[in-house]
């Protein structure tokens, strides 16, 4: 036992579980949208199919025993408990790998990863390949507490994510992260070079163009960056400027709270149209639960206001590999990102898979860390 460090496993009261039922049964539901589509938003229909089967099919115990499968711990953090998934390899050469959520997602993204990447050997892979997975939930996300004064952005988290490494005793260790994941993953290269010695992202949303964009590639990326300022951004408005205020909605409906993650799985996976396509009605309600019986719709939303404006994108020398799958939000440009990362010795461009690689491909981005850290061992 590391000292500080507590043994963790998810168990929902029973009380928390019923009044969910209560509170999808009792849903008041808005009028159906007026278009046959999703341009309006998540469809009525499905929304409310979902909340049928989470309220009268959905099998949380048998999920919630599913994801204690992995080891998970509890540490406290200047003054916030930081929940982690640590998983050690068998292997003991293994290299220690951080990886890193973002919103809307959790842990959860990671239950089909954790495995083939602590114990190849098991899945088909090459032992030498063994990482300890280290998977904390950021502050104010799923289980990890919710800082109670402001001053936790990335900055912030990347430094706690180093003193966590620093209390599981690993003093070198790579990193991880999509969405906000990859942000944080970024200030730890950035900030622990010293330890942090390679780092693999699947986004640079801050990645711009130094002169005319002529190439496919970035006029690809354009193009999306430009359909998600018009028709996919105002989430993030919204969490960025008054995340208390949309707070009170999400915090006291569970519909509503499904619908605003479930809409980015529609829009941000490779799912030709559906979500289902890719993801499972139970790996998507186990995500929402993950919001839902930790009431943090609001805490989760103040990193957007935490870290949103005013900063400044820092030079990474450390090593970096970057995957880029073709429905991510804006699909990293090489061009622009070498500006702030000089030394990319990782770069796969996959034909499928979207903004939730790891819960979308996972053999793909099993495979993807496998290269890219494979050459730092």
């Amino acid at each position: 036992m590391i000292e500080g460090i507590r043994p963790f496993s998810i168990d929902v009261p029973d009380e928390v579980l019923d009044d969910l039922r209560r509170r999808l049964h009792a849903t008041r539901w808005p009028d159906a949208e007026l278009v046959d589509d999703w341009s309006q938003g998540i469809r009525l229909a499905y929304v409310r199919e979902l909340c049928r089967y989470w309220a009268d099919e959905y099998d949380w115990r048998a999920r919630e025993a599913a994801l204690n499968r992995f080891d998970q711990f509890v540490t406290e953090i200047d003054g916030v408990d930081i929940h982690l998934v640590h998983q050690r390899s068998p292997n003991p050469d293994a290299i220690p790998l951080l990886i890193t959520h973002g919103w809307p997602g959790s842990i959860v993204e990671f239950h089909k990863v954790i495995e083939p990447l602590t114990d190849p050997a098991a899945h088909g892979g090459d032992p030498a390949d063994a990482f300890h997975v280290i998977a904390p939930s950021l502050p104010g996300y799923g289980f990890s507490g919710k800082p109670t004064e402001t001053g936790w952005g990335i900055e912030k988290i990347a430094d706690v994510w180093a003193e966590l490494m620093t209390m599981l005793g690993y003093d070198r260790f790579v990193a991880q992260g999509g969405d906000w994941g990859s942000a944080v993953t970024h200030q730890v290269a950035a900030r622990h070079p010293d330890r942090c010695i390679a780092a693999h992202m699947t986004l640079a949303m801050a990645a711009r163009p130094a002169g005319e964009p002529t190439e496919p590639d970035e006029l690809r990326a354009l193009e999306r960056a430009a359909e998600y300022q018009q028709v996919d951004a105002g989430y993030s408005k919204q969490q960025a400027t008054r995340p208390q205020t949309l707070g009170y909605g999400l915090a006291d409906s569970p519909s509503g709270q499904l619908a605003w993650i479930v809409e980015k799985f529609w829009k941000w996976t490779d799912c030709a149209g559906h979500p289902e396509n890719v993801l499972t009605r139970d790996e998507m309600l186990d995500n929402v639960m993950l919001y839902w019986v930790t009431n943090s719709a609001t805490s989760s939303a103040r990193l957007y206001w935490e870290s949103f404006g005013g900063r400044r994108s820092a030079e990474v020398t450390i090593p970096v590999g970057f995957s880029v799958y073709p429905k991510e939000i804006v699909p990293p440009v090489r061009s622009w990102v070498e500006q702030t990362f000089p030394d990319i010795r990782h770069w796969a461009e996959h034909e499928q898979g979207g903004h939730f690689a790891a819960f979308e491909v996972p053999d793909v981005f099993v495979d993807d860390l496998r290269d890219c850290f494979r050459q730092f061992r």
